[in-house]
């Protein structure tokens, strides 16, 4: 049974408060593979909305990202990261909380969602539109379309499995992509959106409570109801004001189209509602008990990551996937270098860059080659190895893991880079994700994923989960750090048994700091020269 919340001393809003929906299918959370899709969020947490009515005049569904951010000349990063959203062994321990947000054409879903958006103030929001999803239209159903002939309100409108398949994907916390809908030409653009790193999805559409696989995804149904005569005043006003069409043409899709479909399919969706919110967006107090019900389900699902690492292990034998460089005279006299506190930052930085460029060619020679044969110069046959895979992908964990980039530039030509940012919550001691660029098609990669130093293994296991999340294969991930610790190491091999992990030295003991004893000291500040602020503690 529904609840029905009313506020009668709200008044009707003056403002359109219809769907004004221009393309809109993401927002707040947005990790992008190829480009750097944080670099366009706009800077108030409002999406850009336009009308809604067959045949529709938006060119394509594109989404908008509006996470709490900091700008730089060259990166975008969330101020508000995004807390461990599995346990210590690797595995998604919460799914991310789907809000449903279904009512009719213009019934003000949209604004509902940006509202509930805003008041969450959380990071990590994805808005999901159904608009993504409609189906690419054949050569007579675009030529029904040209001539307002097409019913978009339709069930039959809409790729339900795909939505599906999309929907679930994102809850469980994986990578998906968005397909763009091009209005104009009926079909899907070539060019899909990425969509990472959901801990609340809300998904609206008219057809939000049309199917039964997508209700089983949906943890809170919110169904918004909206006067028809108000509707359909939005309707009119849209379009003439803004389409330059006649009030007959309107009025006759409206009745031939939007109204049947609003009477035979969705209207009776109110039935399997947990709540509906009269008159939309103004209804404050229907928000509000919204927002604190997303809170408290939230609250729930908090899990605690680095202090489970810490006291887990202990006493364990090193794991077989850890390879360390051999200690030579030569790796133990760069570390004594390094690791000695009065060391200036020139020499630090250049042995440091030794050790790197060893640590890398040792971690190549795990790969898996094939052999080839080629022709000399003297015409003779020579038996070779090549890579057997597609390529290789260098991923860092910001910033110290950063500092590798350049050895793994050196020793692999034309290599692609990603980027992680991985810091500490002061207040909770939790690692939280707050920036994320990969490169397209990494799934197919093998990925060295790179760190300066892993103590409890906090932010390293959470980079892998970001890889796994991105469809790379577990075994095709090669953890690299110039120094870890046995607790960082079993952390790591436990949650992931199946990525290799290689380093050119082991210390056994973490403070209650959880720096590495003996260690390096803060490898970050030492190789850049600078003192870590106090609001910017990177992750171990």
């Amino acid at each position: 049974m529904a609840m029905k919340i009313n506020q009668n001393d709200v008044q009707m809003p003056q403002q359109e408060e219809g769907e004004k929906e221009e393309d809109r299918s993401m927002s707040r959370s947005d990790s992008g593979s190829g480009d750097d899709s944080l670099g366009s969020l706009p800077k108030h947490p409002r999406c850009p909305l336009t009308p809604s009515l067959s045949p529709r005049k938006r060119t394509t569904s594109q989404s908008k990202t509006e996470p709490p951010l900091l700008r730089t000349n060259k990166r975008t990063i969330y101020t508000a990261g995004r807390p461990p959203w599995y346990n210590v062994t690797g595995t998604t321990f919460k799914e991310a909380f789907v809000i449903g947000l279904c009512g009719g054409s213009a019934s003000g879903k949209t604004t509902v969602a940006n509202k509930i958006i805003e008041a969450l103030d959380v990071p990590w929001v994805v808005l999901l539109s159904m608009d993504s999803f409609y189906k690419v239209l054949t050569k007579d159903e675009q030529e029904l379309a040209a001539k307002n002939e097409y019913n978009f309100d339709h069930p039959e409108a809409f790729d339900f499995e795909l939505l599906v398949t999309v929907l679930r994907k994102l809850k469980k916390g994986k990578s998906i992509k968005v397909p763009v809908y091009d209005f104009t030409s009926h079909c899907r653009r070539k060019e899909w959106k990425t969509v990472y790193g959901a801990n609340v999805v809300i998904f609206e559409g008219i057809l939000a409570f049309a199917n039964k696989e997508l209700l089983k995804l949906l943890d809170m149904k919110v169904f918004v109801d909206t006067d028809s005569d108000i509707r359909l005043v939005r309707r009119l006003k849209r379009d003439i004001s803004d389409r330059g069409r006649d009030i007959n043409g309107v009025i006759k899709q409206y009745n031939k189209f939007v109204k049947p479909s609003f009477e035979q399919y969705i209207e009776p969706t109110v039935q399997v509602a947990d709540i509906v919110v009269p008159r939309g967006g103004e209804n404050f107090v229907a928000l509000d008990l919204i927002v604190q019900h997303v809170h408290s389900q939230l609250e729930k699902r908090e899990i605690t990551v680095r202090s489970a690492l810490a006291s887990a292990h202990q006493g364990q034998p090193l794991p077989k996937t850890l390879s360390v460089l051999e200690s030579t005279p030569q790796v133990r006299g760069m570390h004594t270098i390094i690791r000695n506190k009065d060391t200036n930052r020139d020499e630090f930085i250049f042995y440091s860059k030794r050790l790197m460029r060893l640590l890398i060619e040792h971690a190549l020679s795990f790969l898996p080659l094939k052999p080839v044969q080629v022709e000399t110069p003297q015409g003779s046959i020579y038996e070779g190895k090549r890579l057997s895979g597609k390529r290789i992908t260098g991923v860092s964990i910001l910033r110290a893991g950063e500092t590798m980039e350049q050895a793994l530039m050196h020793v692999c030509k034309d290599i692609r880079l990603g980027k992680i940012l991985i810091q500490t919550n002061h207040d909770t001691g939790e690692p939280e994700l707050h920036y994320l660029r990969l490169p397209k098609d990494i799934s197919e990669d093998y990925v060295i994923l790179m760190d300066s130093t892993v103590s409890t293994g906090a932010a390293a296991l959470m980079a892998v989960r970001v890889l796994l999340d991105h469809d790379v294969q577990e075994d095709k991930i090669f953890l690299l750090s110039l120094l870890m610790a046995e607790m960082g190491v079993h952390s790591v091999a436990y949650a992931f048994p199946k990525v290799r992990i290689i380093t050119t030295a082991v210390d056994k003991k973490v403070n209650n700091e959880f720096h590495i004893i003996p260690g390096i000291g803060n490898f970050g500040d030492r190789y850049f020269g600078t003192d870590t602020p106090s609001d910017w503690t990177e992750s171990d």
